[in-house]
């Protein structure tokens, strides 16, 4: 699993970053990688699932910002097959289009008319903020909860990001003040309008690998900084079986078959299981580091605050 994706010089624009370089930003237009999701209806480059996942793995072993920035990115970006096609194309002709927000529910929509509704809250920890042409969203509405893509000129950024790790991914808050957006810009998760490789595999497990494969990636660039063959062993195997799932999903979709229930639930209960292990593996083996571990400028202490600055995130958090 060679790391290929950024070249020394783009590697060391990356080490204790603030912000994504102006030249990383560039590079990630270039490449499409937020678009790996997107039908090519829409200029995207619709891989595989397993292809994707490789994309994603590679991104996060080179550094972690970049990796979960690209993930949760293009993540909402795949949210492309969720719009009706003519708000699709009309969002994604947008120069450098790059869709993000919160999985939270934590404001409202208030019905004005047939067609608009009003908008009206906060939200915490929209990923890439400085760099999202739109802003992605879950509001109540009376008893259900609907979710709108809007552009980020209605939208207000809150730059409230001090976590220790993950600096570089700017995930920022975001509010809305009496905003009023048309029903067109609304959708449901798993309503699906455009059909194509990533079609039709249900957000949750999509949720879950996506984000499997960041942690395996930082995993496996700690184990490579210290020299720790177990570990590279063990993040290995996490990504090979976690490679055999998508191609399963892959063949499921392919022949119009759903997942079941219970199989969706074994897949989480892997991830989080993973993870789980990750972290107590790290935590044993970063007093063995030495004191270059410790150095705040150094790669290896980054690795170590962007990965359990990620493992906070909700998906696969051990819940108390």
């Amino acid at each position: 699993m060679k790391n290929q994706v950024l070249n020394k010089h783009q590697k060391a624009l990356l080490l204790n970053a603030e912000e994504f370089p102006t030249e990383i930003m560039q590079l990630v237009h270039r490449k499409k990688w937020l678009l790996i999701w997107v039908s090519k209806e829409f200029n995207g480059l619709d891989v595989s699932f397993s292809k994707g996942l490789k994309i994603l793995f590679q991104l996060a072993k080179t550094e972690g910002s970049l990796g979960w920035f690209v993930t949760l990115c293009s993540g909402a970006n795949y949210f492309s097959k969720n719009l009706k096609p003519k708000i699709a194309q009309e969002i994604f002709n947008t120069k450098n289009v790059c869709l993000g927000g919160s999985g939270m529910v934590t404001g409202t929509a208030k019905a004005i008319s047939k067609n608009e509704f009003l908008l009206n809250g906060t939200w915490k920890y929209a990923t890439g903020a400085p760099h999202l042409t739109h802003f992605t969203l879950n509001a109540n509405i009376e008893d259900d909860v609907v979710s709108f893509v809007i552009p980020k000129e209605k939208v207000t950024i809150i730059p409230d990001w001090t976590s220790m790790g993950m600096r570089a991914t700017n995930t920022f808050s975001f509010k809305l003040k009496d905003v009023v957006v048309s029903k067109k810009y609304s959708f449901k998760y798993n309503q699906f309008y455009t059909q194509d490789n990533s079609s039709g595999i249900p957000f949750t497990v999509f949720a879950d690998l996506t984000l499997l494969v960041n942690y395996i990636g930082m995993a496996q660039h700690f184990a490579e900084s210290i020299g720790n063959k177990n570990l590279q062993q063990f993040t290995e195997d996490i990504f090979k079986k976690t490679m055999s799932i998508a191609k399963e999903i892959e063949r499921t979709i392919a022949h119009n078959k759903t997942l079941s229930a219970e199989r969706m639930l074994q897949i989480h209960t892997f991830g989080e299981e993973a993870v789980s292990d990750f972290c107590s593996k790290i935590i044993n083996l970063y007093p063995t580091a030495g004191i270059e571990a410790s150095r705040t400028t150094s790669s290896i202490n980054q690795i170590f605050r962007d990965f359990f600055t990620a493992t906070q995130h909700a998906n696969f958090r051990k819940k108390k």
